[in-house]
């Protein structure tokens, strides 16, 4: 009977992502039971590495401030990708007192410190989308988000059986972790050469000119996969700037991809369900506050993998269009 309020809060969590994955809204999902009243004045700030304007941190970004207006708390969102500025802005947090801290490690050995703090001044801490494996050493509560290795190697298999025998890997955030756990669980299923290419995400034509650039001078290469949404529609451009009959796939989603997706332009995405990236660790804080509940068991809760493929992309592109997707 102790652990009632802990499987009341997961029948929570999986209500809201049968109502995601069924073309509802997902702030239209009923609220654990568990949940705090209106105007309970908690207030949690979640810290990404995500930039400005990036549209996958917009769908994350929106899932928290969704699961903020459920419970009736504050939430604050700031990204940086420099991982420098990231620790200074949880420092800012710790300095605020607030009631619970929400953080994205891209770069987990630069915030070691900066979370580290947050965890000696007794303020909870969920991490998310990167750093998995430094959540539990780090003292977090838990991770949300997926394991990249296993996306990778999903990823892989999938191109295989596209075909795909030298696939370019574009990596766009030097020093992600999460990036390079891509590229090598692709490499480990694909069955043929890999290689990759480092890229700005904050320069997009930068990106497609230095893909075409690599796709005319390597015609063996028949494959890219992309890590990140705006970088596959840039590598969508390279493909057909160079002529290439490389196949696309890519990580993640955006309006954008889901239509690349439909027009037979991508074979497939990667989805991680970033929105639950926001939602979940809004969730869990204001459990563990109100009822000192913890979720996962020291284990990370996975979001994803799952596949966007033509056959589901229709649905998709709905929840994509409002935000949720």
């Amino acid at each position: 009977m102790r652990r009632t309020p802990i499987v009341l809060a997961l029948l929570g969590a999986l209500a809201l992502t049968g109502c995601s994955s069924g073309g509802q809204s997902a702030q239209s999902a009923a609220p654990p039971a568990s949940s705090a009243p209106a105007g309970s004045g908690a207030t949690f700030a979640v810290i990404t590495h995500g930039a400005a304007g990036d549209s996958f941190w917009d769908v994350v970004k929106n899932g928290a401030e969704a699961a903020g207006s459920q419970y009736g708390v504050t939430v604050t969102y700031q990204g940086d990708g420099d991982p420098a500025r990231q620790s200074q802005l949880i420092d800012q947090a710790v300095s605020q007192q607030v009631d619970g801290i929400v953080v994205s490690m891209a770069n987990p050995d630069a915030l070691r410190e900066a979370v580290g703090g947050a965890v000696a001044a007794k303020i909870p801490v969920v991490t998310i989308n990167s750093g998995a494996d430094s959540s539990k050493a780090f003292g977090a509560l838990t991770h949300v988000g997926q394991s990249e290795d296993v996306a990778g190697r999903g990823a892989g298999e999938q191109l295989k059986a596209a075909g795909v025998t030298k696939l370019l890997c574009v990596v766009h955030e030097a020093g992600n972790i999460g990036l390079d756990q891509r590229c090598r669980g692709a490499e480990e299923t694909l069955g043929g050469t890999v290689e990759r290419l480092q890229v700005d995400v904050s320069n997009l034509a930068d990106v497609t000119s230095k893909v075409t650039a690599t796709l005319q001078s390597d015609q063996q290469v028949n494959g890219v996969l992309a890590l990140n949404p705006a970088i596959a529609v840039a590598a969508r451009d390279a493909i057909r700037d160079s002529g290439s009959p490389a196949k696309l796939a890519t990580f993640d989603l955006s309006a954008d991809v889901v239509t690349a997706i439909q027009d037979d332009e991508i074979l497939f995405a990667v989805d991680q369900q970033q929105y639950l990236q926001g939602y979940l660790p809004i969730t869990f804080l204001n459990l563990y506050k109100n009822n000192l509940n913890t979720v996962g068991g020291g284990l990370p809760v996975n979001t994803g993998p799952g596949f966007v493929t033509k056959d589901n992309a229709e649905q998709v592109a709905r929840l994509a269009e409002a935000g949720t997707r």
